[in-house]
């Protein structure tokens, strides 16, 4: 029966997509086969100007098959063609190939099981037909066993580590051996050591959590009694009670309460992001049994659709066999108590339904990818310049040698001579100068409460270009304030509510008389009435109308806090709790929907109680009045409004009360002149608009649209459309009462910082849930749009034809602000993504209303593809997960919708103006700084590489090496370490100079303070140093070669030391400790070093000028080009600190 009901007036999805397919085959058939052939109509419609600007459409007949977006459309679109053949491998066709085996070989072994729906039989989960996964949390990334090869694989996929793993064991071969193993493996197993220790403590710590998790002890309710039950060994079928403020332990379907009303309150902040309550009602059937024990002397099974993604829907059935006839109920979202959620209020029992990697919680868990930062990508192609100069290097050595013997063998020995060209202390150094930024972040008490999740990816935040913020609650205060009520002929504002508090008390005061039959007490007001003009009555009881819609059309319960002392029993609780003003608080599943009702209570007519089935107003008088709730239509994003049916207590009236969006309602209510203008003007204001209406309703209206609609609700196929139709039948010709219009509050100093990042040279995108009026609104008050700019709105386009036409229409203008809707967005990104995207990347902001999470990321994802640049997505939801995942760097919010968009993030700040400071300081700070130590410890292995090859060119050629054991592992450490690491505390400017000019940062975005250009200038500093060093010390060779040894050592590790004080911008006292730490560690160490140093010699005054000429040699000439460098052409930095 329930399966007949005619799906009309909704149009099924595939009814929608088939008409549409046969409309695109009219429409292009219309072009006939030739190329002469004539436009369709559609196209003629536009004034003959457009064409001449117009993009030409691709119309060959295989384009269309594919349904592609190849076309040549915009001038500016540039079309790449696929690589074929030989060249295609060779481009990446190798990796790709690689890539789809392991795929294919991934899905061999693990063959995913088909999730279908299922049959759960109350407390007999041995009934189950199937086996289901356990109800164990794994968020671990290895085993046991995979825990050394993962992480030896993580480490090695980097060139530099690789490179230094085959040097290393190229050691253990005899011909090649050229020093000691420990010069070789004493770096990369400290790098090795240091790397596993931190993996394998983040894992243990996984470990933990998910233990303590999965060991959590629950009631299990089974025929001889209470048993307790881990959480991980709870199976489908179980009926398991969750006290007060535990935590569900998997999906379930809720059958009791101990809540006399039959519902309870759940937390869902850790599933959703939001910090409101939902309220859940219990399976009928079951709550009405007398004892817990009962629940086992049914037959009863509850049918459940197939696991899915969607936290906001369920469908399924609850059958009771063993009565006469048998009991069907059916079950939606609101019988359902999803993992992870946490009970609020009461003890609950429910039976399990799906369980581990089945839950909700666990399906919409994405694992986030590791990221890399752009800094370590640009240091990966110079290490690999660097192995390629290497390669030279030893090709031109062995090439000079005239290849004699074995030359292959002399070039294996040169390559690993010349190793030290690429640092392996360059990856050691970069990590703990990322720890040092992430501990410097943390420490800054202009943004206190800043944590840094992600350690290595801080200098992200200086390169970049694209910053994607979601608005509600990141650039709002998710804080409503009731702003205007309008009735069309009369609108009112804060200003004027006591106006409309005194029409309620005059309209109660008057219905309470009459109805009291008090005939004296009546007299008067009828006088009044009669003398007063009519407007000022319909005036009167239109506001009247209005409010009690507002006061009864919500989904908000009133929740009393039981008092100190007080009884914990439910009945002694009730009786305190006297429904006093003081200790109420309102909870709801939005702020919006709390704001109207706060704004009633304020005006008069206060919600004072509900449950399941009625809800009761208190009127100014402090009359209760008591409304018989018959039926509830929550809110869904689909339907974009919400409804109740009740009936009152008093008169019997039975009345439907809807609100919702405008777009929604307009075509529901009677026709009206007002309403469309006056939802614009609201919206321009920056308010949230709702539109409330009713419908009086006969008893047997009712009673023939509650049998229909308790049909459409058993069904199990197209249930959500059959019930929408359903509903739809009473949604005609309904009274429009009144517009309403809410205000989110911006967040404080939004305003100056937006200014700053768009200074800054970032462009900003909104990506919101919201209307595209409000979002518009925001966008000016917030200035992320400036006064100055226009705004073009992107008209809603639904086929290819209209989207290429407001393509054109877009590319007209020049420097205008975008606002489009997620709609439109979809339709353009799926036949003009390339175009689109390049005419959005001009826009100096974006606007995109009415996104979905999915959209979001998407949008992320399709800017880093098509721009190459950073991306910083910032939001504090848990709908901003996904695009906080998908981002470059992802910064979340602790706000009012929970914690999860910030434990998601890379970043977490608790307020929206902290990202001025964090980007344009410590982004800039950690970038330049990031760069400076990279370069230097390349030239630190460039200038000892030099040498080597000065030695050999000049000792014939000889594979030997100039430096060998301590020396090499020394230089590197103990000698000049302190001093390089100590420009992580460099800083070209102050950070409020930096703060005050913004601008600074735009150079950062073209990265040249990390280029092949800077790259290149190192790589001479380096040859020339390197030369002048050897060749110096072999000019003033003395009788013994020991001696080139100690001068040209002691003579590289002073230049060093003078070469970071030429490197420092601003001084630390940190840095001057190093720098004599250093020096005294050197100094100390001669006495030991025996082997290479002759003591007699090194404290000789000729030793001493020695050294200290050649040290001057190698670095007064750059000290000298720095200063002229500095006069004639000085940094941007520097002429603000000047």
């Amino acid at each position: 029966m329930a399966d007949q009901i005619p799906l009309y007036p909704v149009r099924s999805a595939a009814a929608a997509a088939a008409a549409a397919n046969r409309k695109r085959a009219a429409y292009y058939s219309a072009a006939g086969p030739g190329p002469g052939a004539e436009r369709p109509s559609r196209y003629q419609l536009e004034d003959e100007s457009a064409h001449l600007d117009e993009m030409p459409l691709m119309m060959s007949e295989e384009g269309f098959e594919n349904d592609e977006s190849d076309y040549h459309t915009l001038p500016r679109a540039r079309v790449t063609q696929r690589k074929r053949g030989l060249e295609w491998f060779v481009c990446g066709g190798w990796k790709f190939l690689c890539t789809s085996c392991c795929d294919w070989l991934i899905n061999i072994c693990q063959r995913k099981r088909e999730l279908k729906a299922r049959t759960v039989w109350l407390g007999y989960p041995e009934k189950c037909e199937e086996k289901h996964p356990r109800n164990s949390i794994k968020n671990q990334k290895y085993s046991v066993f995979t825990f050394i090869p993962g992480v030896l694989h993580e480490q090695f996929k980097f060139f530099l580590n690789l490179y230094f793993l085959v040097v290393s064991c190229s050691q253990f071969v005899p011909a090649l051996k050229i020093g000691y193993l420990y010069t070789y493996w004493a770096p990369l197993g400290f790098v090795l050591a240091v790397t596993i220790t931190r993996e394998a403590i983040d894992e243990f710590r996984r470990f933990q959590r998910d233990k303590e998790v999965n060991s959590q002890l629950y009631s299990k309710l089974t025929i001889r009694g209470k048993v307790q039950v881990k959480s991980s060994d709870i199976q489908v079928g179980d009926l398991i009670i969750v006290e007060k403020n535990q935590r569900v332990p998997s999906d379930m379907v809720f059958l009791r309460t101990s809540e006399k009303a039959g519902s309870c309150f759940i937390r869902t902040d850790q599933l959703d992001g939001e910090t409101d309550w939902k309220l859940k009602v219990a399976v009928s059937c079951t709550q009405r049994l007398p004892a817990l024990g009962d629940l086992f002397s049914i037959n009863a099974y509850v049918y459940a659709q197939k696991p899915q993604l969607d936290i906001h829907s369920f469908e399924g059935t609850f059958t009771r066999e063993d009565s006469d006839p048998p009991i069907h109920e059916s079950l939606s979202i609101e019988n359902t108590l999803w993992a992870g959620t946490v009970v609020a209020s009461g003890t609950v029992i429910g039976v399990v339904i799906y369980t581990g990697k089945e839950t909700r919680s666990v399906m919409n868990t994405s694992n986030p990818k590791s990221k890399a930062g752009l800094l370590d990508l640009e240091l990966n192609q110079l290490t690999k310049a660097l192995f390629l100069a290497l390669v030279a290097l030893s090709v031109v050595m062995v090439t000079l040698q005239g290849f004699v013997g074995p030359w292959y063998r002399n070039l294996l020995r040169f390559l690993l001579l010349f190793s030290y060209i690429i640092p392996i202390s360059l990856r050691v150094n970069l990590d703990m100068g990322k720890a040092a930024y992430g501990w410097m972040i943390m420490r800054d008490e202009s943004i206190p409460g800043t944590v840094v999740r992600t350690s290595t990816i801080p200098e992200e935040l200086g390169r970049l270009v694209y910053l994607l913020t979601d608005k509600t609650g990141t650039l709002t205060q998710n804080e409503m304030v009731f702003k205007r009520l309008h009735l069309g002929t009369v609108s009112y504002g804060p200003d004027t509510m006591d106006e409309i508090q005194n029409h309620v008390v005059d309209s109660y005061s008057q219905t309470h008389s009459q109805a009291g039959g008090n005939t004296t007490s009546s007299t008067p007001p009828r006088k009044a009435q009669s003398s007063a003009p009519k407007v000022r009555k319909s005036v009167s009881s239109r506001v009247h109308e209005a409010v009690k819609a507002v006061a009864l059309c919500h989904n908000v319960t009133p929740v009393y806090e039981s008092r100190a002392g007080a009884a914990t029993d439910a009945e002694f609780a009730e009786v305190d709790q006297d429904f006093s003003d003081e200790n109420r608080t309102y909870q709801a599943s939005s702020p919006d929907e709390v704001a109207l009702v706060q704004w009633t209570e304020s005006v008069g007519l206060t919600l004072v109680n509900r449950d399941l089935t009625s809800m009761q107003l208190r009127t100014p008088s402090g009359q209760v009045l008591t409304y018989c709730l018959l039926q509830t239509f929550p809110f869904t994003s689909e339907s974009k409004r919400m409804g109740v049916i009740v009936r009152d207590e008093s008169t019997a009236e039975i009345t439907f009360y809807m609100k919702g969006a405008d777009t929604a309602m307009s075509t529901i209510v009677q026709y009206n002149d007002w309403l469309e203008e006056e939802c614009g003007n609201m919206a321009r204001e920056g308010l949230r608009t709702l539109v409330v209406a009713k419908k009086a309703l006969t008893e047997e209206q009712y009673q023939d649209f509650e049998s229909r609609y308790n049909q459409a609700r058993l069904s199990l196929h197209d249930r959500a459309l059959k019930v929408a139709a359903v509903v739809e039948s009473l949604e005609r010709e309904m009274e429009l009462l009144c517009l309403t219009g809410v205000e989110d509050q911006l967040q404080a100093g939004v305003r100056p910082t937006l200014e700053m990042l768009r200074n800054a040279g970032i462009k900003i995108w909104m990506l919101t849930g919201d209307k595209l009026e409000t979002a518009t609104c925001i966008a000016k008050s917030s200035h992320l749009v400036s006064r100055t700019q226009d705004t073009h709105i992107f008209r809603p386009v639904t086929s290819r034809g209209e989207a290429h036409l407001e393509l054109n229409a877009f590319r007209r203008k020049h420097d205008c602000a975008l606002v489009i809707s997620g709609d439109s967005l979809e339709v353009c990104l799926k036949y003009y993504e390339h175009e689109f995207m390049e005419l959005a990347c001009q826009c100096p902001a974006v606007v995109c209303c009415r996104c979905s999470p999915t959209q979001k990321a998407r949008i992320v994802s399709l800017l880093r593809q098509h721009t190459g640049r950073r991306t910083c997505a910032i939001g504090d939801g848990g709908n901003d997960v996904s695009m906080i995942q998908a981002a470059d760097c992802g910064i979340g919010i602790e706000g009012k919708e929970g914690r999860q968009a910030s434990l998601a993030a890379d970043f977490s700040i608790t307020q929206f103006r902290h990202v001025g400071r964090l980007l344009v300081v410590h982004g800039r700070s950690s970038y330049k700084r990031s760069a400076a130590l990279g370069q230097f410890v390349m030239h630190r292995g460039l200038i000892i590489s030099t040498m080597q090859a000065v030695f050999s060119s000049v000792f014939y050629f000889a594979s030997v090496p100039l430096y060998q054991g301590f020396l090499m592992v020394g230089y590197a450490t103990v000698y000049t370490m302190f001093p390089v690491f100590s420009l992580v505390l460099d800083e070209d400017v102050r950070p409020d100079t930096a703060m005050l000019y913004p601008e600074l940062y735009k150079d950062l975005t073209k990265g040249r303070s990390l280029s092949f250009k800077t790259f290149l200038v190192w790589v001479l500093i380096s040859v020339y140093q390197g030369g002048i060093l050897m060749y110096g010390a072999l000019v003033l060779f003395e009788s013994e070669f020991v001696h080139v040894v100690a001068i040209s050592f002691t003579a590289l590790i002073l230049t060093e030391l003078l070469m970071v004080a030429l490197t420092v911008r601003t001084w630390h006292w940190l840095m001057v400790v190093a720098q004599f730490l250093s020096l005294g560690c050197y100094v100390a160490s001669l006495a030991f070093l025996n082997e290479y140093f002759d003591v007699a010699f090194i404290t000789t005054v000729t030793f001493v000028w020695k050294v200290s000429a050649i040290t001057v040699v190698s670095c007064l000439p750059l000290y000298t080009l720095k200063f002229l460098r500095r006069k004639l052409s000085p940094p941007s930095y520097s002429k603000l600190t000047s």
